[in-house]
Parts: structure tokens; sequence; C-alpha cells
């Protein structure tokens, strides 16, 4: 069974597809990892320099993700094929493409961004408001328990609510930018692909979430043995943006993976 759209095509691939996704991450970034490192960098900066706008700061961001995640996924696609890559390249969305391209984008941009309003308002209802109390209050580790366990448990119950969002925008930038295909027909076959392949995208998220808990707890154990505790957050803060790059790069092949460009 195979869906046909855009000069492209919807494939099944079997659950162990999302072990094979995840190496690819790891592979494509180790190809260039001062590339990547440097435009995750470059990215860093940006989203704080743009949610630091007053009033319209987060927002703009929100609707800018779309345009960004292309321009990181269009890197990807130049390392791979051997290219030079300057940190520029991660706003080639708005350099590349046709003027309806990027309004197209900016379409999906606003419907993100009423999405993750719509999402922040579910959590805001959930107790009261505790989940992102929580969650926003729980900026340093806790050696609580008691503490831990609700904070982890209310991250987990954030992420189910955002899992709606996720799957429609996981392809829908690249097939707007990419193939043509509209915004709203996008997030639908954005859809189709991620349930389609449901069994992979569920090894290739638990596979990325073990090896960030395996990280974490043998950095915790190793600062905990050295007496450096108070130093958690910033020896945390340069592998986070290692693993949130290698991650950035295993998106591309989980792209090439669901589906054969003609």
């Amino acid at each position: 069974m195979a869906l046909i759209f855009s000069a492209m095509r919807l494939i099944k691939t079997p659950a162990k597809s999302g072990y094979v996704w995840f190496r690819q991450g790891i592979w494509l970034f180790s190809k260039s990892p001062l590339t990547f490192l440097t435009i995750f960098f470059t990215y860093f900066v940006s989203m704080l320099l743009v949610t630091h706008l007053p009033i319209v700061g987060s927002m703009l961001w929100l609707i800018l993700v779309p345009s960004l995640f292309v321009g990181f996924m269009s890197i990807c696609r130049d390392v791979i094929a051997g290219h030079h890559v300057l940190p520029l390249a991660l706003f080639t969305s708005f350099r590349v493409h046709r003027s309806d391209v990027i309004r197209q984008l900016f379409k999906l941009g606003l419907i993100y961004l009423g999405l993750i309003t719509a999402s922040l308002s579910i959590m805001s209802l959930i107790h009261g408001g505790s989940l992102i109390k929580t969650i926003v209050s729980e900026l340093k580790p806790n050696n609580d328990v008691s503490t831990s366990g609700i904070f982890l448990s209310h991250i987990a119950m954030g992420l189910i609510i955002h899992v709606p969002t996720m799957m429609l925008f996981w392809f829908a930038p690249l097939l707007t930018a990419w193939h043509r295909v509209p915004p709203i027909k996008a997030m639908f076959f954005s859809v189709v692909a991620c349930w389609y392949n449901r069994s992979a995208f569920l090894v290739y998220l638990a596979t990325w979430f073990m090896l960030v808990i395996a990280v974490s707890l043998m950095l915790g154990f190793v600062l905990n043995a050295c007496g450096l505790t108070n130093g958690v957050l910033t020896v945390l803060l340069p592998v986070s943006i290692i693993l949130w790059a290698m991650i950035y790069c295993s998106f591309y092949a989980t792209y090439r993976g669901c589906f054969t460009i003609e």
C-alpha cells in the first residue's frame, strides 16, 4: 500500500526502522559536528533574541518555527551532499524559496501558534494549573524523590497533550516547502505518515528517551562522585545542545525513511 502525492511516495517501514533513524541521526551529526553545533547555537541564540522582544516575541518565535525547521533540514541535506554550510544557512527558507512558499510556511506557523496556545490552555486547566506551575518551578535538580516523581509525571502529561501537534507538524513544513503541498493537506499527510509508521516511531522515540535518561543519570553520578553538584546545569547545557543537535539530525532521517523521493 502506498500513498502518492507531489513527486513522492509514502512508504511503510518496520518497527526496527526507528532504531535505524536513531543511528542515522548520530551518523549525520558525526559527519560535521562543528557545523551542526554552530547551527544549533545560532538557532538557540535566535530563539532568545526573538522571544525577548516585548509583547510579540514568544508568538513570533512560534510562527517562525516551521520556516527554521525547513532551514535545519536543508542543512542536513547539504551536509549529506558534501556541501559547505554556513551558519546563516539556517535561514535558507527565507532566501531560496518563492514568496508563495514563504506565505504557506507562515500560515503553518500561525496554525502552530494556535495549537501550542490550545495545548497550554489545556495544561493550565489540569489540577488548577499545577501542571504548568510544576514544570516552570522545577528549574533546578531536586533530590526529593516524591517531588521529582510529580515533576516527571507532569512532563509526561504535557508530552501526551502535545502529541497531536507533533504529529501534525512532524513532516508538514517539509511537505509544504519542498513538495508544494498546501498547509492543511501537509498536516493531514504528516499525521498519516506518523500513524502509518507508528511502530517505527515508538521505537525511535523510546530509543532517544532511553539515551537522554542514561546520559542524565551518568552525568549526575559522575558529578556527585566528584562533589560538583553545583555545576550540574553548567555541564548539562552543552550536553543538551549536543543531544538536541543529534535529535534534529535524526528528524531528517525519519523524513527519508517514511518517504521515497522520486
